[in-house]
């Protein structure tokens, strides 16, 4: 931006805006409107911009909270706005930019004022603010029959639904999805989650109710479609040689009143804001769309949004669409899934994997029959070996997508049949040629082990384990590091076994009638016999279903087995120990006939032969293991808070004081 943004700080001295906010009543007839609305910007996207032009809007937006009772002014301005839009539909189809110009304009400014309303006032009193008019001294302010708050909100919906995504109307229909957001952000401010208001009503049940699924749709190919911001030049008005009104407007007032806002075009440093957020209409359709999904069902209505995500369909479903399920709708499965296999480095879009994955059945039933799903799983996997960047929610969120896609056992078989060639992000051990399968294996115990020494989630280790559970059945062909990092998880467990034993022991040794100490130890014993278990568990469901096409794991079973002695007779692990047994004797009695000083391709070819030698019979059956991933109750305890969470973080042009964000702690983004 240049040195344009210290003219941002000058807005509160322009003659223009002081009189908008003061104390007299325009008319909505009168010419300054127009000349208000005609300024020449494109709105902040960095959160630099959008600091310096929220403190620049406050004191005027204060300022017209107290005039606006008497002078109606702001109703007089969103009705300006409502006048502009109701042409808009023909004005692209025209291309009369001039007239788009000057409706985004409007919605700018209302969206600014607002955003500084919604933080100073309750819902009640901003609904007063839309319905105040002008009035001369001692009357009634309050307009009579039209809700306009409803009727922005409608308009707005309108706006994204039906007018096209072109060059010249992208930035209205930015701000028109942006608006929608701030009049939703009061949730920031309150601790518990909002499940009732007006805006709420209004969108769950008002005139919005019958666009549900259009707006749905067209959101997801906002962000289907990843359309750039298009270059300065095609929505912002310079300099014609021969003149004429569209200049003469924009020219006129833009000096005066805002100085041009760029998106990483004319005036910003080498398009910096825009190589940071490329994508701001896809990235905001995203966010609203979650917040959207994510709103809490009524008393007696279910959340409209979320019936129409949990039921949309394939465009190439051919089958009658069914009347039981409301605000359904057809979209281009392999365009979506594209889109969300590109961008899974944003939460936002790990966020919307998860929410289709678990919530459309349609959808998991098209992404599990695809054949290139290492398309998908390898970004969730990397998200995962960068588990040190990320946000624990993220890290969290691509976990329940592995065991969403583990519950399928056409999956668990097969990853082990596509092969990689050079993982470039997996840095630890050159892996020149890898199947997914182990990949994946190798990727989650990896979490495993960073979460023991680090974070200590227990949840984050049940559902590391539970995914290596579901594939476990259907271990094919492990890469022997995946085989040699399964067993050495297991030793890592053992030696912190014995560590916190001895703790333990030594705790009860020296207490000395102090028993304050024990149960700390006890339950940490518990928590680590727990995931023991669940590793032999998942050892023992690959050697009894899967034993001859593993001799990798078999021979590191054999090279460390000793590691497995001090568990034989323990009695939580008795009887799972028994096939370990088997299978240890078995082999090693091989090995002996074998000769001495065997070469590590001899020791494998015993193995092998041993593999299809071996009885199953030999080996006590045990239940399958299979865990299926189920939401919380109350899951908006968590939704709510983390998807505001990424609209205060990630939310292009908009920023927010964190003074004031109840909803979450600061520090939990």
């Amino acid at each position: 931006m240049g040195a344009n943004t210290s003219q941002v700080s000058d807005l509160s001295d322009n003659p223009s805006l002081k009189a908008l906010v003061g104390t007299e009543s325009i008319s909505e007839n009168d010419p300054f409107w127009n000349q208000l609305i005609s300024f020449t910007f494109i709105s902040p996207t960095s959160s630099g911009d959008s600091k310096l032009l929220e403190e620049a809007v406050i004191p005027l937006a204060k300022t017209l909270i107290e005039n606006n009772p008497r002078t109606g002014n702001f109703g007089a301005l969103v009705r300006i706005f409502l006048g502009r839009t109701k042409e808009l539909k023909i004005s692209t189809e025209c291309q009369d930019q001039l007239f788009i110009w000057q409706a985004h304009n409007a919605l700018f400014m209302i969206r600014c004022l607002l955003k500084v309303f919604i933080r100073e006032m309750s819902e009640e009193e901003l609904h007063l603010q839309f319905s105040y008019q002008e009035r001369a001294p001692g009357s009634c302010g309050e307009t009579g029959s039209q809700d306009l708050l409803e009727e922005l909100l409608s308009n707005l919906v309108h706006l994204i639904v039906e007018v096209p995504l072109l060059d010249i109307t992208y930035s209205i229909l930015f701000e028109a999805v942006t608006t929608l957001l701030v009049f939703f952000s009061y949730q920031l401010f309150h601790k518990d989650i909002l499940r009732d208001g007006i805006i709420y009503q209004h969108i769950m049940k008002g005139r919005c109710l019958c666009l549900t699924s259009r707006l749905v749709k067209t959101l997801l190919y906002n962000f289907i479609r990843q359309e750039k911001c298009p270059p300065p030049a095609t929505h912002i008005f310079e300099p014609k040689d021969e003149g004429g009104l569209l200049y003469g407007l924009a020219s006129g007032v833009a000096s005066g009143l805002w100085s041009v806002f760029t998106l990483g075009g004319a005036g910003s440093k080498a398009g910096i804001d825009q190589e940071h957020n490329p994508l701001p209409l896809s990235n905001q359709s995203l966010l609203l769309l979650l917040v959207l999904a994510n709103l809490t069902d009524g008393p007696d209505w279910p959340n409209p949004y979320r019936q129409a995500i949990t039921c949309f369909r394939n465009t190439q479903d051919t089958s009658s669409l069914s009347v039981e399920q409301p605000h359904t709708f057809q979209i281009n499965f392999n365009s979506l899934y594209t889109a969300l296999c590109e961008q899974q480095r944003s939460d936002q879009a790990t966020l919307l994997l998860y929410t289709l994955l678990h919530q459309n059945a349609n959808m998991r039933t098209y992404m599990l029959s695809r054949t290139d799903m290492d398309n998908l799983v390898l970004p969730i996997l990397e998200i995962l070996y960068h588990v040190e960047d990320r946000n624990s929610h993220h890290v969290y969120m691509a976990l329940i997508i592995l065991l969403i896609l583990t519950e399928d056992d056409a999956f668990n078989r097969s990853i082990h049949e596509v092969v990689l060639k050079n993982i470039s992000w997996y840095t630890e051990r050159s892996l020149t040629e890898i199947s997914l399968g182990s990949l994946l294996i190798l990727v989650v115990i990896r979490t495993i082990q960073f979460n023991m020494t680090r974070t200590r989630d227990k949840y984050l280790h049940t559902n590391c384990l539970a995914a290596l559970a579901n594939m476990s059945a259907q271990f094919r062909c492990l890469h022997q590091y995946a085989a040699q990092r399964i067993i050495s998880l297991f030793a890592l467990l053992s030696k912190k076994h014995n560590k916190v034993l001895e703790q333990a022991t030594q705790s009860l040794r020296g207490r000395q009638g102090d028993n304050t100490a024990l149960p700390d130890y006890a339950q940490d014993l518990n928590v680590i016999e727990e995931v023991i278990r669940m590793m032999l568990e998942i050892i023992n469901s690959c050697l009894c279903n899967s034993l001859h096409h593993n001799p990798n794991l078999v021979y590191a079973l054999l090279y460390k087995r000793e590691l497995f002695e001090q568990f034989r007779t323990h009695p939580s692990f008795q009887d799972i120990m028994q096939n370990l047994d088997t299978v240890i004797g078995f082999f090693s009695q091989r090995l002996e006939q074998a000769g001495s000083d065997l070469s590590v391709e001899r020791v494998q070819e015993v193995i092998m032969k041993g593999a299809q030698a071996l009885p199953t019979d030999r080996l006590k059956k045990f239940p399958e293991l299979k865990f299926k991933y189920v939401e919380e109750d109350q899951p908006e305890d968590f939704f709510i808070p983390y998807v505001w969470s990424l609209v205060f973080n990630s939310g292009v042009g908009l920023h927010w004081s964190p003074h004031g964000i109840e909803l979450f702690s600061m520090d939990s983004g």
